[in-house]
């Protein structure tokens, strides 16, 4: 919260920037760049969605989305750093077992997962998005299978085997005396209430969701720069705020149409605790690859996925990062502006030098 607050203030230092043409002065302050807040996401995102754009492949992309159910979501409250990886593994687990099974697609594929802890009114609700290529590589190696047009794996076979796996790795965790339990929870620390508090998830069924395929690779790096880099809430849902409330937009999933929208006033200790609650434990990654995507074959993979595609291999110079530092243009006339000054943590820059000691005539 402190890193936020102080973001583009002169408590973290700075510089001064002037047009070469008009002399334009302009205070740049610099940013806290920490991973949650709201302002310091846009170039992690650009350099991260640059270096993504040379993993895609010519087929069609899904959207699925595996989702903890309350009663877990409860659990995870407190024991963050251990469920949100458990959540990874289990779902990561979940697609790329059901995808071999010959009954099913047969072939190994590719995921990048991204952790999301908020429900659109900043509640805390724990789900990950998984972004997967319409198909996979035979386990031989010598072909490319390919899924249905618009279905990749059935979602009531995936939640089952979901459902299992996290459950049985959930008890495990418990019982190993690794999972901590406080306040309204703290009765789960015993094995048989933690026991009567997970029995009715057993039978419930628990919600996997798959999207139809993007219409194309440029659609899936419009979807990821929207969710890799995004963190509770974005600026552009803030309607107002003042002494004593923020307003902002959320969706009501349970209405439909035009009401599905709708504004939401809270107090502002209250919107300062919601959004620290998707604050993630120091060293977690949040955003996860898997299969054909994973680290250490990853290049390879990608390589035999496109030789079996038929399709040729993007060059190096396609993949351009955007440096983190750029300076907007001179708003009085366009011109470039570069840096004159720099100074440190919480201090102030030097004033301008008064006009009538340069030939240069400043914009106001």
């Amino acid at each position: 919260m402190s890193a936020i607050e102080h973001c583009r203030t002169a408590a973290l230092g700075g510089h001064v920037e002037a047009c070469e043409d008009c002399g334009h002065w302009r205070i740049a302050y610099n940013s806290c760049r920490n991973r949650h807040c709201p302002r310091c996401q846009g170039a992690a995102a650009r350099t991260w969605l640059a270096e993504r754009k040379a993993d895609l492949l010519p087929v069609g992309y899904f959207h699925v989305v595996f989702t903890l159910p309350a009663e877990v979501a409860d659990i995870a409250f407190h024991n963050k750093a251990l469920v949100y990886d458990l959540l990874f593994k289990a779902a990561s687990e979940t697609m790329l077992t059901i995808a071999a099974d010959p009954k099913h697609l047969g072939a190994r594929i590719g995921i990048t997962a991204v952790l999301h802890t908020w429900g659109s009114a900043l509640t805390h609700h724990p789900h990950v998005h998984m972004i997967v290529p319409g198909g996979g590589i035979a386990p031989d190696g010598s072909r490319w299978i390919s899924s249905r047009p618009a279905f990749l794996l059935p979602v009531r076979v995936l939640g089952k085997l979901f459902r299992r796996l996290f459950l049985t790795r959930l008890v495990a965790l418990h019982d190993a005396g690794r999972l901590a339990f406080f306040g309204s929870t703290a009765q789960l620390a015993d094995r048989r209430a933690f026991l009567r508090h997970l029995m009715p998830v057993r039978s419930k069924r628990w919600v996997v969701y798959a999207k139809p395929p993007f219409a194309g690779p440029q659609a899936v790096l419009a979807y990821l720069s929207r969710y890799t880099h995004r963190v509770a809430i974005s600026n552009s849902r803030l309607i107002a705020f003042d002494k004593n409330s923020v307003t902002f937009r959320y969706k009501d999933y349970r209405r439909d149409g035009a009401d599905r929208q709708q504004v939401m006033v809270l107090a502002i200790d209250e919107f300062i605790r919601r959004f620290l609650l998707h604050v993630l434990p120091r060293g977690f990654h949040r955003i996860r690859h898997y299969g054909l995507l994973a680290g250490s074959a990853r290049k390879a993979s990608l390589a035999l996925a496109r030789k079996l595609l038929n399709v040729a291999v993007p060059s190096d110079g396609n993949t351009s990062v955007e440096p983190d530092d750029i300076r907007p243009s001179c708003p009085c006339c366009g011109g470039r502006m570069i840096v004159i000054e720099t100074f440190e943590r919480w201090r102030q820059p030097r004033g301008p030098p008064d006009a009538t000691a340069t030939n240069r005539e400043y914009c106001s």
